[in-house]
This record gives structure tokens, sequence and C-alpha cells, in this order.
């Protein structure tokens, strides 16, 4: 049973093809091929042992397992992870976020009706309000909160006893925790990057959930442009899905799939238009830099959070950007990817072949 909470989520909705963050409409779609259990769950070996581990381990026991924070960038299954956690222990999950518990009441109330053994997940749980965040270190560790009723010199506390839980925070700023919250979970489990190897697999079982015939050079294709994220390697299945129905046989092949994201902008190295856009006004327009990540921004025309959300972790992941004390920096790997002859001063080696744009 899965009880999902209205919630003001808002992942700085972008409509590009290779942005990590969740958007709405694509909600329904993801539950569809998200892992039902650990042994389903692809990629993440190590989190996935320990996780196994900590829930197998509670459970003989008897006991509810120890609070669970899950951290890394967006879209790599982190709440996949959290019903996943719930579906191994057969129980009920309660999902809210970070930014939808504004007061402390609205938390109260949220665990005062948890039922023994649920697991309550909150998504980008750093962004919880402070007043908020003190009740929960209550909740977690004694499993009661206080409750103040009244104002002034007349309000009075009520302890309120909750039924034992199992929290499940998820973050993509770990570094933003505060130290009292990050210590009060037992297990900490660190998400990284997915290898093409990983990503293929992903994709393939998705191809296998919605049907599609995607034979395994167009896998590879598709997973080797995903940037090393699940979401990102889905979407772009689902719009070469789109090209391959309207424009060849319905087959997706390596021939389709480079057809397709190549009208999507996507390019051999998974850097999409606004990528190149963030590279181009940086070696064109600024010499390489250094420059500012809000004039970078201006420059683009793109918010800044997006700039340094959704293109600069890929950017530096992939060894095209470089962030110093005083500004980002191209790399000698950018300016010959935008067909350039990089300065004898740039950062970094000149790649042994230049990758066509």
């Amino acid at each position: 049973m899965t009880d999902i909470q209205d919630e003001p989520y808002d992942p700085a909705e972008s409509g590009d093809t290779l942005s990590p963050l969740a958007v709405p409409t694509e909600r329904d779609v993801e539950s569809t091929l998200r892992p039902r259990n650990l042994a389903e769950f692809v990629g993440q070996p190590r989190v996935r042992e320990q996780l196994e581990l900590v829930l197998h381990g509670a459970m003989r026991r008897g006991d509810p397992p120890d609070h669970v924070l899950l951290s890394g960038p967006p879209g790599l299954g982190k709440t996949s992870l959290a019903m996943i956690i719930a579906a191994e222990l057969g129980s009920a999950i309660r999902i809210t976020s970070g930014p939808a518990l504004e007061r402390a009441g609205d938390l109260a109330a949220m665990l005062s009706n948890l039922v023994e053994g649920d697991v309550l997940f909150i998504d980008e749980i750093h962004r919880i309000a402070r007043p908020a965040e003190e009740m929960l270190y209550l909740a977690m560790e004694d499993f009661r909160v206080d409750v103040v009723v009244g104002k002034g010199p007349g309000a009075t506390s009520i302890p309120l006893e909750i039924a034992p839980f199992t929290l499940v925070g998820a973050t993509t700023r770990s570094g933003s925790l505060t130290g009292p919250l990050r210590d009060r979970f037992g297990f900490t489990g660190h998400m990284e990057f997915y290898s093409a190897e990983e990503l293929e697999l992903v994709v393939r079982r998705s191809a296998t959930i919605l049907g599609i015939d995607l034979h395994g050079d167009g896998a590879e294709e598709i997973a080797r442009r995903s940037r090393g994220t699940p979401r990102i390697a889905n979407r772009l299945l689902r719009r070469v899905r789109d090209y391959a129905e309207v424009r060849a046989d319905g087959s997706v092949t390596r021939a389709v799939a480079r057809a397709a994201l190549e009208v999507y902008d996507v390019d051999e190295l998974g850097l999409d238009r606004l990528d190149r856009a963030v590279l181009s006004a940086l070696v064109r327009s600024f010499g390489g830099g250094p420059v500012g990540v809000s004039t970078l921004a201006v420059a683009v025309g793109e918010e800044p959070t997006t700039v340094e959300e959704v293109c600069e972790p890929y950017l530096v992941r992939a060894g095209m950007l470089a962030r110093t004390p005083r500004g980002r920096v191209a790399t000698a790997a950018a300016w010959v990817h935008l067909g350039l002859t990089p300065p004898d001063e740039a950062v970094g080696e000149v790649p042994s072949g230049s990758q066509d744009g």
C-alpha cells in the first residue's frame, strides 16, 4: 500500500531531455518501470548488499530496521529503493518531501497516523523546515513527539507516543543536512552514477516492460548517451521508441537510436543543446573562463540553478568543465569537442581523438 501525499515538490522542472530531475508527467510511467524488490534493482551493488543485510537482519530480530538515508544525484533510484525497503518489510509506505513539511504540526499529523512497522519516506529531506526537523529528532530516537498546546505562558507540552517506524530520507545534497539529523540515521547509502553496462540492463528491462522491440546495439547506444542516470536512460528509450514507430519500422537498432537522438540534440557524449550552449558561451564569449555561474547562466538564457544542477555535474564528470575558486573554466576537451583548438593554458590534456559534436 502506498500513501502518496500532495507535496509542493519543485524539481526545477526543465523540459530538457537530459535533465535528471523528475517531471510530474513522467511519474506514471516511472511507477510502471520501478523495480519491485532488491533482486530486480539494477546497479548500486554495494548499496543493495548493505541494505539487504540491514533489512533482513532486522526482520530476523523482529525489530524495525535502522533509519536509512539515501544520498546521491537525482535520477539514480533513491525513491525506488525507498519503495523496495517497504516491500521487503511487507509494510506500507507514506511519501512526502522536505519542502512540504513547513511546520512541526504537519509532521506531527503524519507521524501520528503511522502504523507499527510503516516506512516514512521524506524526499529532499535536507529542505525540511527547522521546527519539523527538531520534532523529527525525538520521533526517530524515542518514537514520540511533544505537541505544544496553547500560546505564551499558558502553553503546555503534551507527549504523544507514535508507532515504531522506519524513516527513509533521500537527499541530493548530503552536505546540506545538519549534523544532528545525519547522526540519527543508522545506515547511509551513497548512490553512484551507473556504468554504461548497467544502464544497458536498465534499458533492456524497461523495453521488455513497455513492449519495445529493442536490439542489443540499440540498447548500447542509448545507454552510452544516458549520462550514467537510469531516469535519463528510460526517457531516451521512450523518445527513441517514438522515432522508431513514426519514421522507421518500430524496431530500435543502433542506426535508429542514433538518428532519433540526433533529432533530440543528444550527441555522442550525451551532451544536449544546453550543455553545448554552456560550453560554447564559456569558450567563445569568455575565452574559456574563469567565469561565475550567474554570468554563464545569463549568457545562455537559463536560471543559475539549472546550469548548476542540470549541466555542471555531468560536464565536470565528462572532463569538459572545471570548477575553480575564481569560477568555471573550460578544459582542453571542451575546446576540442566544439571543434576548436585549445589554448596552451587550457586545463587538462587534449583528447587523443576529437569527437563529433
